[in-house]
């Protein structure tokens, strides 16, 4: 299942035309909606989707979607006036086809180890904020930035605090998470 979840998107889909305009259906009114995206970033491995739908940006889709006043997908992205974004009005910001460009994945930005200001970073960074500030404050993007970084540092600390507890049980002898004779057999009994 993973194999083919994993080679179902990894195989160069940025070739693809059919990655998002869908084979059957190629119709750009298609290609704006989130749930296109859904298709690769959902699961345990890419919780994009599950992060975008909870959003605030994800509630406003979901809830005005079907309004074409609200999200007129007839519209091209570069004339679009949405209620709220969508995964392509930030991602493919003007209509391009170059995802990367506008990208939040955190290590290229400088996340994973907050902003320890790489150039190339801030370039990212900088770019990020300016999606953002179509909708609101350059003050407001970079707060939300800060904040991530923030959160990314809380979480490398506490996955750090968790490896030196496993690793202090391996050394006291208490490696193993469930006694053997405490494990519950294939049918879940003890």
């Amino acid at each position: 299942g993973d194999t083919a979840g994993c080679t179902f998107c990894h195989t160069s889909p940025e070739e693809r035309c059919s990655t998002c305009h869908q084979r059957h259906q190629f119709n750009p009114v298609v290609a704006r909606k989130s749930e296109q995206c859904k298709t690769c970033h959902w699961g345990k491995d890419h919780r994009d989707w599950e992060a975008y739908d909870i959003s605030v940006h994800g509630t406003v889709y979901q809830v005005n979607k079907w309004d074409p006043t609200q999200f007129d997908m007839s519209k091209k992205l570069a004339d679009a006036d949405y209620v709220g974004p969508t995964c392509q009005y930030c991602h493919l910001r003007g209509g391009h086809h170059n995802v990367q460009r506008l990208s939040t994945v955190y290590t290229s930005m400088g996340m994973s180890n907050a902003d320890r200001g790489a150039p190339l970073w801030k370039e990212k960074r900088d770019t990020w904020v300016s999606v953002c500030d179509d909708c609101h404050s350059p003050r407001f993007a970079r707060e939300n930035l800060q904040a991530m970084d923030e959160a990314c540092k809380d979480a490398g600390l506490k996955y750090t605090e968790t490896f030196k507890v496993a690793e202090n049980l391996m050394l006291d002898g208490m490696g193993e998470p469930m006694p053997k004779d405490l494990a519950p057999d294939w049918s879940g009994q003890h």
